[in-house]
């Protein structure tokens, strides 16, 4: 693997590479056999494999005349805004020396549990933030089937993907092994953050000799789905893909419409619900309370919860009197990005 990236490095392309295997390293190196179910073990073992995973891609890409960076990350390096441009700084410092960036989240130091499917998420988040023309994702399958192919002998092998919506009929599967923690859908996930980004998917078997680069020259192999055109600004897909929501609020069929289809800021006047307990300037969910509760997109919120039940329902001028120093819009069309179109 390490010599057809470095082939691909030498041939004047940007390689990152986003890899998993810091537990599995550690398992390795201790006088255990399986993998841990207790955050602090995963995290201790974590911090034993890391190191050692490092230093084996250094090892092999200093054999192929590459240099490397280790770079860790963790969810709030994603969540938090200035967090997330200082870490495409970076990456797009490293890239211009002809670095590859080896990328892992921070297990060791995460406040949240180790959870299922993180580098796929993440390997789509580091697509985005460094502006990738393509997304590969390695596997241990060919790529995406129609059914789980190891119980159904008629699972047919997708070869391309241009309509996400369809993939709602398809069985993925739940996790892989019992060392890993990654599945089908975390990839069918990503592949969408991806290609809403403007991104091509790959995702193809890793074990397949030439697998990478018969990816990057375009050969049919694996499931490709293909980069969906999209004016989302880098701020947007980051607030839809990288900003957790830390609440909602519901609002009624004049303000989902102002949303939807007028590209409108949303103003307390057409919230008729609150839930959850949110300050001012975190992302919130907004759904149509009066369609069947739909999500109709993401937010940032220029007022907290509790302000909220003070003033939902009520017109501009009235927030205005009652919150002179607040403002007009709750959340404005800017810091808005919808859920679907």
């Amino acid at each position: 693997m390490v010599a057809e990236l470095a082939s691909l490095v030498r041939q004047g392309n940007k390689v990152l590479l986003v890899t998993s295997g810091a537990i599995s390293c550690g398992l390795g190196l201790l006088p255990i056999s399986k993998r841990p179910i207790e955050t602090v073990e995963l995290q201790a073992t974590s911090a034993v494999g890391q190191g050692a995973l490092y230093h084996r891609y250094s090892e092999l890409f200093s054999r192929e005349g590459v240099t490397t960076a280790q770079i860790l990350l963790t969810s709030y390096d994603i969540e938090a805004r200035s967090q997330y441009l200082n870490a495409r700084g970076t990456i797009a410092k490293l890239l211009e020396w002809d670095i590859v960036p080896i990328i892992n989240e921070n297990d060791t130091t995460s406040a949240d549990e180790i959870r299922y499917g993180d580098n796929d998420f993440l390997a789509a988040q580091v697509a985005i933030l460094a502006k990738a023309d393509l997304l590969m994702l390695l596997t241990d399958t060919e790529g995406l089937y129609t059914s789980d192919p190891s119980v159904d002998p008629d699972a047919r092998l997708i070869e391309e993907v241009d309509d996400l919506s369809l993939l709602g009929q398809i069985d993925a599967g739940g996790t892989g092994s019992a060392i890993g923690s990654g599945g089908m859908k975390s990839k069918i996930v990503a592949a969408e953050m991806a290609t809403t980004a403007n991104i091509e998917v790959v995702i193809a078997n890793g074990a397949r000799a030439g697998v990478i680069t018969a990816v990057a020259a375009g050969e049919r192999i694996g499931t490709r789905f293909r980069p969906l055109e999209s004016s989302m600004s880098s701020f947007k897909l980051w607030l839809k893909y990288g900003r957790p929501s830390s609440g909602a609020v519901l609002v009624d069929d004049g303000a989902a419409q102002a949303l939807k289809e007028r590209g409108k800021s949303l103003l307390a006047a057409g919230i008729t619900g609150v839930e959850g307990t949110f300050a001012a300037g975190e992302a919130v969910d907004v759904f149509h309370q009066a369609d069947g509760r739909r999500l109709v997109g993401k937010g940032i919120t220029a007022y907290s919860s509790e302000e909220l039940e003070r003033i939902k329902g009520m017109q501009s001028s009235q927030v205005m009197e009652l919150m002179p120093h607040g403002d007009e819009e709750v959340i404005h069309r800017d810091y808005f990005v919808l859920a679907e179109g």
